[in-house]
């Protein structure tokens, strides 16, 4: 697998090829079988994978925290719900989501473990989305993961090998 800090620099490289294979796999996977192949190499890849030696996704995007979650994120921190706003949000994202302050995301720790711990929010723990449901249909945000996340990267790779996509 590839190692975290060359991630970007190699995903940029195949940008084009990565492209072309998105469009291949619009064209001609089927979409339950897609979603079969992304779940099945999501649990393969990510069952040896620590997360917290990467970190990559915490650190490129601000955090999102759904506003249902603050109470229960400012408990987790000793602090009220007002504090924890004026500490770590800024404004509210287009699904009315708050967003952190900073980038890398204010609760990324030294150790790469995150500040919220079992209070991390489901966007995060869902990242990199490669065993969600219509993947064929969201196959953009795909490619933008394939630039952050060595294991989606891995996914894509392998799926260009099933496929026989020519590079």
């Amino acid at each position: 697998m590839i190692a975290p800090r060359k991630i970007k620099h190699i995903a940029e490289k195949m940008e084009r090829e990565n492209l072309e294979f998105r469009t291949f796999l619009k064209c001609n996977a089927d979409e339950k079988i897609l979603d079969e192949q992304f779940a099945r190499l999501h649990k393969e890849l990510f069952a040896d994978y620590d997360c917290s030696r990467c970190r990559n996704c915490c650190k490129s995007y601000y955090g999102s925290i759904p506003l249902a979650d603050i109470k229960k994120d400012a408990s987790h921190l000793n602090m009220s719900s007002d504090e924890f706003i004026e500490l770590y949000l800024s404004e509210k994202d287009s699904e009315g989501n708050f967003k952190t302050k900073n980038k890398p995301c204010d609760f990324l720790q030294e150790d790469g473990s995150c500040g919220l711990g079992d209070c991390k929010p489901d966007n995060c723990k869902k990242y990199p989305y490669t065993n969600q449901p219509e993947r064929l249909h969201s196959l953009y945000s795909m490619l933008e993961a394939v630039e952050v996340c060595p294991v989606a990267f891995e996914i894509f790779e392998r799926l260009k090998i099933e496929y026989g996509f020519k590079k």
